[in-house]
């Protein structure tokens, strides 16, 4: 799995949970980001994400 996509999905998850009022699309977005969230944990990859680079 790409770890980009998922950061970027999450973050995008994020940003229309911020402004959706209606409760079942809430709930949608919820469950999304829960999916992305899951599959980034599980990924095997374990190093930080894509274009963050670590101190040093």
């Amino acid at each position: 799995m790409d770890r980009t996509v998922a950061d970027l999905n999450i973050a995008h998850f994020k940003r229309l949970l911020e402004a959706e009022t209606d409760a079942d699309k809430r709930d949608l977005l919820t469950r999304l980001l829960a999916l992305e969230e899951a599959k980034l944990a599980a990924s095997p990859d374990t190093g930080p994400p894509a274009g963050k680079a670590s101190g040093g």
